[in-house]
């Protein structure tokens, strides 16, 4: 970026652009250990205890969708981040950018739906922030979610732990969320409903780590950006080659079909009740049967390995055995879905 740059939406859409942007601008503002790692929720020391701590915003659009809302969203998403960092989520912050106009009944409702969200994962909201603008601001509501987790104590998650040969898991199908949202926009109807996968991870992601702890080498919940974002940075950030199979990945063929008609990469659509997991070849079975064991785990797969080339690359095995690289999207895919 130079001086003259400005900001693009495509900066927001968790992709190569989103990735400048924290890298370029964001880092050398508040450079310090902790931040530098990018971790989805920041590992603090607290004598004999270690917490995580992350933050998220939700400016989704629309407010509602099948399968959840705006608050829902808000607080799984931040649930999530704990999860996949190996801690169990305790707290949360909740703070509301609201546009003047908005109806009360809107309101209500959002916000019972995400303390219910809340509740079934005995996390509690403790604190929170309201401020109103003016109409035209906000888009009706945006919301920021803070959360405090205490680690695990099995786990021991790093992109220094992963190693060639460890498996990757996808704990289900995946592109749902993302083609509910773009499916609602464009007024799409299919004969059989696409439905996001807003939900909570923190319970497959309790399990594989209690029932297997050092095997578990890294975790990331694939939201903006996808699956594709995700391996990406893990092949970044550990130095790695990965490869993935087509025939592998769990995709709901409603949800393919509506990303193919939209022009989308389905590797490239968000996730928002998902986990991608880096696990030692001789647990990974056993990984899959927990995972599978769980409501929203059923249709977890193998989805692919971590290569001997040290070259940072991700591959795809097409079904019919070619071979493409995946890159990192570069922002401008799906703006607006979370």
């Amino acid at each position: 970026m130079t001086a003259g740059d400005k900001i693009l939406l495509a900066h927001g859409g968790g992709g190569r652009l989103t990735d400048e942007i924290v890298r370029n601008i964001i880092l050398p503002a508040f450079d310090n250990e902790t931040l530098g790692k990018l971790t989805d929720s920041a590992e603090i020391q607290f004598g004999k205890d270690s917490i995580c701590f992350t933050t998220d915003s939700y400016v989704v659009k629309p407010l509602f969708f099948n399968g959840g809302d705006i608050g829902k969203l808000a607080v799984c998403g931040t649930i999530n981040d704990l999860a996949v960092s190996g801690a169990k989520p305790l707290y949360l912050s909740l703070a509301l950018i609201i546009e003047e106009g908005l109806e009360v009944d809107t309101l209500k409702k959002i916000l019972y739906s995400a303390a219910t969200a809340a509740k079934q994962e005995n996390v509690q909201i403790v604190c929170g922030d309201t401020k109103v603008v003016e109409a035209g601001c906000a888009d009706k509501l945006f919301i920021n979610t803070s959360g405090i987790g205490v680690k695990w104590p099995k786990a021991n998650l790093g992109f220094k732990r992963i190693a060639a040969g460890d498996k990757i898991i996808i704990t289900g199908r995946i592109g749902d969320h993302g083609m509910t949202i773009m499916s609602q926009r464009e007024g799409m109807k299919f004969e059989t409903d696409i439905k996001s996968d807003c939900a909570s991870v923190a319970q497959i992601c309790e399990k594989v780590i209690e029932a297997l702890g050092n095997d578990i080498k890294f975790m990331r919940d694939p939201t903006r950006g996808g699956i594709a974002a995700t391996l990406n940075e893990i092949a970044n950030q550990a130095n790695c080659g990965i490869e993935i199979y087509e025939e592998n990945i769990p995709v709901n063929p409603t949800v393919k079909a509506a990303a193919e008609m939209l022009g989308f990469d389905i590797l490239n659509v968000a996730n928002e009740g998902k986990a991608v997991i880096v696990i030692s070849p001789q647990k990974v079975e056993k990984c899959l049967d927990i995972c599978r064991s769980c409501k929203i785990g059923k249709e977890a797969a193998i989805i692919g390995q971590v290569v001997a080339d040290g070259e940072p690359l991700v591959e795809l095995v097409t079904t019919i055995k070619g071979r493409r690289i995946v890159q990192m999207p570069y922002g401008r895919e799906l703006p607006r879905i979370c």
